[in-house]
């Protein structure tokens, strides 16, 4: 294969290539002497010959590469494969997290429903029904200021009894 080729096949497809080799292999080092590995066969390529789609070609290089890689790697003694969707974390909390969670959840909950009902109205209207200040002082009947004084009055109650053991 000439060399022209390949220069032009690496710029239209070698970053593509070794965005894919390193989602394979979870590391980029790796990667990137596989992406050059690929070029390097595609030149020892014999024949001048057209190819209809030097894409899937040059992914199916990558992907014989990726089988030995895999092979190779095997057979080191201490290796272990972990394929790239078990080094995704889970997302979950942990059952003791959870259980904090729910328990500061429920503190939270009652420390609103011990609130005077003028800054209980407050605080869920801001926190949970997403109003501005301004509206709530509409929807209540009172001033901008007032809705104010209860949002800290009801964020200072609800602070200090999550922060009680």
């Amino acid at each position: 294969m000439r060399h022209g080729d390949v220069r032009r096949f690496y710029s239209e497809h070698g970053e593509e290539l070794q965005r894919y080799l390193t989602r394979q292999l979870n590391c980029a080092q790796t990667a990137a002497d596989l992406t050059q590995e690929v070029f390097v066969r595609l030149m020892r390529r014999k024949g001048a010959g057209t190819m209809e789609n030097p894409r899937a070609y040059l992914y199916r290089i990558a992907s014989n590469l990726l089988v030995d890689h895999y092979r190779g790697a095997k057979q080191q003694p201490g290796f272990v494969f972990t394929p790239l969707w078990e080094t995704v974390p889970d997302g979950a909390p942990d059952p003791e997290r959870a259980l904090l969670t729910r328990d500061e959840l429920s503190r939270l909950v009652r420390a609103i429903d011990e609130l005077p009902p003028r800054q209980r109205d407050v605080i869920l209207l801001h926190k949970f029904d997403g109003l501005s200040y301004q509206a709530i002082a509409e929807r209540l009947g009172i001033s901008k200021n007032t809705v104010m004084v209860h949002m800290m009055r009801a964020l200072a109650h609800c602070r200090d009894r999550l922060s009680e053991d």
